[in-house]
């Protein structure tokens, strides 16, 4: 028995989550309603209506009553006036309007915009209340209980027996109540997914943002670094031949600014990517010729373009051995890049920590493309090509890497120099 008590009540005191409170407007519009109602109902009692005399609580006569007393008034006003705060106390403005009909039915008959302020108290009951399951009884007990008690007093809208129209319409409007609501409870739900996947789809814009940061910074680094280590080592021998070999000294400087516009001809590829012109020229960064036509777009550099790159580095006085073994495989064109920047990196971590080199570069194309950089230390004073000041190219490789499956590995050679391995998978 009390664990049946005990289920019973923590069934009826089962809590909703507490909605949005509301709004001073709403609240202003119930007040207006509630008082409009309450003056409708003092003005029918003020009109006349027929007192009921008792004796030990036994009806003994009726008798007219034109002028209503102070305190049936009141009472006819608190039928309705408890109807401004239906939002903010549902359940009490309920038993609130539901004591002063009871009341009323003692003095007067109860006016018609009484029954009109119950049905509409038990609509705002079940709909408002965050206790559902309390609402729901409480309206269904006292409505059955208040239907008996003036079921015999209320002709006009008696239906069989004891059962009264209003009982029936008490029903019917917190029947409507629960179904308003559950599509309430159905849009909350749907508003709450859709800021959920607003949020969501928010957050994977800033992550893909973040993650388009990195992958120009690093192709700015790759293009950059590269080109302008080539560009420092051809400028350092053209300094050191200048006095002795005027024409070694122009030819550097020819390969220095080759590579410059090699360079550029990258940065401004890379640039257009960002805000290509719509006839697919590079209009604002490809500095356009006396016709004013800039430079095409032209595609990411790739593997196949690695003779190119080993005879740039070459030219600046870097000798690359190329080794490839294996039947060469497209690549998709995220992957083929990141193999030829894989390279690109390697050998200018070569001119710039390890001097002048002797380097070999092998590409191995088997169940997956293995790329290989080696180094034999060469005169640089840093302990190892790739082992300098650390910056963002090989943990930017990784990551660029590990996109498509694929890995790095870099370290000391045990002979000295330094070897940095890639695979990724073809």
């Amino acid at each position: 028995m009390a664990g049946s008590i005990v289920r019973l009540v923590a069934f009826l005191g089962r809590a909703e989550p507490r909605g949005a409170a509301p709004s001073v407007r709403v609240l202003s519009v119930d007040a207006v309603i509630a008082v409009a109602a309450a003056a409708q109902a003092v003005s029918a009692a003020a009109r006349g209506g027929v007192f009921k005399e008792s004796v030990n609580g036994v009806l003994v006569a009726t008798v007219p009553g034109p002028h209503a007393s102070l305190v049936t008034l009141i009472v006819a006003a608190l039928t309705c006036l408890p109807l401004a705060v239906r939002r903010l106390y549902p359940i009490t403005v309920w038993f609130a309007v539901i004591a002063a009909i009871l009341i009323l039915h003692g003095l007067y008959l109860v006016p018609p915009i009484a029954l009109a302020a119950a049905v509409f108290a038990a609509y705002s009951t079940v709909v408002h209340s965050r206790y559902r399951n309390l609402a729901i009884a409480a309206v269904l007990i006292v409505t059955i209980d208040t239907a008996v008690t003036l079921g015999s007093d209320l002709p006009h809208f008696r239906v069989t027996g004891t059962l009264s129209a209003v009982f029936l319409v008490i029903v019917v409007a917190a029947a409507a109540g629960l179904g308003v609501r559950q599509q309430r409870r159905r849009l909350a739900d749907s508003a709450a997914r859709l800021r959920r996947a607003s949020a969501e789809h928010e957050a994977a814009t800033l992550r893909a943002l973040a993650a388009e940061r990195a992958r120009i910074a690093s192709e700015l680094h790759d293009v950059v670094t590269h080109s302008v280590s080539v560009m420092v080592v051809q400028a350092g021998a053209a300094r050191t031949v200048l006095a002795s070999s005027p024409g070694d000294a122009e030819a550097a400087l020819l390969a220095v600014e080759a590579s410059g516009r090699t360079a550029m001809t990258e940065l401004r590829s890379l640039l257009g990517l960002l805000s290509p012109a719509a006839d697919g020229y590079v209009g604002a960064f490809a500095g356009a010729g006396a016709g004013g036509v800039g430079t095409a777009l032209r595609p990411q550099p790739s593997l196949s373009e690695l003779d190119t790159l080993i005879d740039r580095v070459s030219a600046a006085g870097l000798p690359v051995e190329l080794r490839v073994s294996g039947t060469p495989r497209p690549l998709p064109p995220g992957a083929d890049l990141v193999a030829y920047r894989v390279v690109q990196e390697a050998l200018t971590n070569v001119m710039r920590h390890a001097g002048r080199a002797a380097v070999s570069v092998t590409v191995e194309w088997g169940p997956e493309l293995a790329i290989t950089v080696r180094d034999d230390g060469g005169s640089g004073t840093a302990a190892s090509a790739s082992g300098g000041v650390p910056g963002r190219g090989l943990p930017g490789l990784r990551e660029r890497l590990a996109l498509y499956g694929g890995e790095l590995e870099a370290g000391p050679l045990a002979g000295g120099g330094w070897q940095l391995r890639a695979a990724l998978p073809a």
